[in-house]
């Protein structure tokens, strides 16, 4: 069965399974994010499944704890293998040193940023110094207008064949967001930049 099969069993079945399935739903998201599997099918599918508001709540919940559990498997279990597996992205390494001072900022305004990925960047904050606390409020705060969005396209789908096709367009107001969120990636990169050149001074200043 392929991912697209699974991810549409899933959606039928949460359909007929009421609370439980909605929960379920949400903590599927646990999995997802420790594994680094993409979950914005399940986003997507979160709104065809509960609508914009149930749906919402689901997942901003669901992907929190998410967050939440992959963070604490860099920071208190597989320390090592999270290195192996962020080694391929190194700008994260960039955002873990800005994190240090600036911690709400920067993970919030990366957490608004469409271009920058989610699992990694859970696992490369739990490698830095960030508190958990902020952490955790910083990234739900952040990843919220972007799951309204996903889930709002979501809900727009008219099957789930639709859904797993991709043949779904933005509103204006989705597009709005989405250049929003590029907005962002360019001022998280401006703010790194400016420490690193900063970092760069003092070391040339110190004797």
């Amino acid at each position: 069965m392929s991912g697209r099969d699974t991810i549409a069993a899933l959606l039928d079945w949460v359909q007929h399974t009421g609370r439980w399935g909605a929960l379920l739903f949400g903590l599927a998201y646990i999995p997802a994010a420790v594994l680094l599997v993409p979950a914005s099918a399940l986003t997507l599918g979160a709104g065809f499944v509960f609508g914009v508001v149930k749906g919402t709540a689901i997942v901003s919940l669901g992907s929190t704890a998410g967050a939440a559990a992959a963070f604490m498997v860099a920071r208190h279990v597989g320390r090592d293998w999270v290195v192996r597996q962020t080694a391929g992205w190194p700008a994260l390494g960039a955002v873990a040193s800005a994190v240090e001072s600036d911690a709400f900022k920067v993970v919030l305004l990366t957490r608004l940023s469409p271009l920058l990925p989610f699992n990694v960047l859970n696992y490369a904050f739990g490698l830095s110094a960030v508190p958990f606390r902020t952490y955790l409020l910083a990234s739900w705060v952040g990843m919220l207008p972007g799951t309204i969005m996903y889930v709002s396209i979501g809900s727009a789908a008219q099957s789930v064949a639709a859904l797993l096709s991709g043949e779904l367009r933005r509103t204006p107001g989705q597009q709005i967001w989405f250049a929003f969120g590029l907005a962002a990636t360019v001022a998280v990169t401006v703010l790194i930049a400016r420490k690193a050149k900063r970092a760069l001074s003092a070391i040339v200043r110190s004797p």
